[in-house]
């Protein structure tokens, strides 16, 4: 099932001068919908809250969070993108006065990963694509993903299901469309992104499980030396849950009791239950 809204009612577009097409003005949100019920709600509209004060973008968090809950109820079940602009303005960089933010809503089928995916595990392609450092906008998801873009583009072999990213320092961050994690001895690591990368719903939702399982954990800077000499290594997002890696360039990993148990403690947000 497809659907679009603007601004709470049926639609199929934007004005042509709104400055998310110009600019890149504005954030999204990528949620996952199953029974008519938005998952990990709470944490995609925090996120969001966020990303609009650091943006100076207002809204209202209560109309929004109940406009998503009648869209996620009419799609029933799939993905539902909330992308919210700062709105309609004149040419240049100048913020308009007064700013009428547009929130638009697009429904759309669950992605069909192969299941493999996560029983086996998958590769990941050492992208050459780097993340810029920029403090004001990291963790955040706003609309500029270019360079996401450009890191997809650099393969097209099936056998890699994900690329990995990192920095202009060399320090891995996460993969293109999703935060990593590695266990080495027991304990869970994942990027710091203070200077970059999204932080994604998931994991937060991973982190707050693994504390409520006396599980270590640890967001720090990662090197790729570090990355390659970990336990276990597995991805992570709010549509597929969590992937364990089982390859990078020459490195081999197995799927390790410690992802197959997070996994587990993650399976009620894929359900339709």
């Amino acid at each position: 099932m497809t659907l679009s809204w603007l601004n709470g009612q049926p639609a199929d577009g934007l004005p042509v001068h709104d400055r998310g097409l110009a600019y890149g003005d504005g954030l999204f949100e990528t949620i996952r919908v199953t029974g008519g019920r938005a998952r990990l709600l709470e944490r995609h509209v925090q996120r969001l809250a966020e990303g609009a004060q650091r943006l100076a973008i207002p809204l209202d968090i209560d109309e929004l969070r109940t406009e998503l809950l009648q869209f996620c109820q009419a799609l029933g079940q799939g993905v539902a993108k909330l992308i919210v602009t700062r709105g309609t303005g004149q040419r240049g960089y100048a913020l308009p006065q007064p700013c009428r933010p547009q929130r638009l809503l697009l429904g759309s089928p669950l992605p069909a990963y192969p299941a493999q995916h996560a029983e086996c595990g998958i590769r990941l392609f050492p992208c050459d694509t780097r993340l810029a450092e920029q403090p004001r906008l990291a963790g955040i998801k706003h609309l500029n993903r270019l360079e996401q873009v450009l890191a997809r583009a650099e393969w097209q072999d099936p056998a890699f299901a994900e690329g990995l990213m990192r920095d202009m320092s060399g320090r891995v961050i996460e993969g293109v469309f999703s935060n990593l994690f590695l266990i080495t001895e027991g304990h869970l690591r994942t990027a710091s992104l203070s200077r970059c990368g999204v932080s994604g719903v998931m994991r937060a939702e991973i982190m707050a499980r693994a504390a409520g399982l006396a599980l270590p954990v640890n967001e720090c800077d990662i090197s790729y030396s570090e990355l390659l000499q970990a336990d276990e290594v597995f991805v992570c997002n709010s549509l597929y849950g969590i992937w364990p890696v089982t390859g990078l360039a020459e490195r081999v990993w197995s799927v390790g009791p410690l992802t197959r148990k997070l996994q587990t403690v993650v399976a009620d947000l894929l359900s339709d239950s």
